[in-house]
């Protein structure tokens, strides 16, 4: 779909203003839905589709991982990554507190406060992956390079 200006999210202003090309994707949804089920609403294969998590360290600080939908996060190797002893997931309730977006919307770009931001390296194999728009129904169609210099992110291996 092009992109149309009622599905504008913060996220997708930021592209715009950072002149990063992305492509939209929009389908119905009123309540979470996981990656799993977009991917498979919008007919994309599960490979490109990438999901956001947002963990927590003992000393409060906030970590943004990038990984895709069907693998788990290493939080062992995640936490290296960030330089930290441990990491923990944030609970479900705290997303919109920590990132200003709601779970099932939540984007690596434009969240509330520039938190260091991690994408699994597998990403850079695929021309094109796809993350959340910043909203229930939407989804961000960009190559990873972009997504990386748009939310300063750092490639690395994440999944287990």
């Amino acid at each position: 779909m092009a992109k149309q200006k009622e599905v504008k999210t913060n996220a997708m202003r930021i592209l715009d203003r950072m002149k990063i090309p992305y492509e939209t994707h929009t389908y119905e949804c009123d309540e979470f839905v996981d990656g799993k089920q977009v991917a498979d609403l919008l007919g994309f294969p599960h490979e490109i589709m990438f999901k956001t998590l947002v963990t927590v360290s003992p000393s409060k600080n906030y970590f943004v991982f990038v990984i895709p939908i069907d693998e788990e996060l290493d939080l062992k190797k995640a936490a290296r990554e960030a330089a930290q002893k441990s990491l923990a997931m944030i609970h479900v309730k705290e997303i919109n507190q920590v990132t200003g977006y709601i779970r099932g919307g939540c984007t690596a770009v434009g969240m509330k406060k520039p938190y260091p931001v991690f994408i699994d390296e597998s990403a850079r194999g695929h021309e094109k992956i796809i993350v959340s728009g910043g909203k229930l129904g939407a989804q961000i169609e960009l190559a990873p390079d972009a997504l990386a210099a748009a939310c300063e992110g750092k490639f690395c291996s994440l999944t287990k």
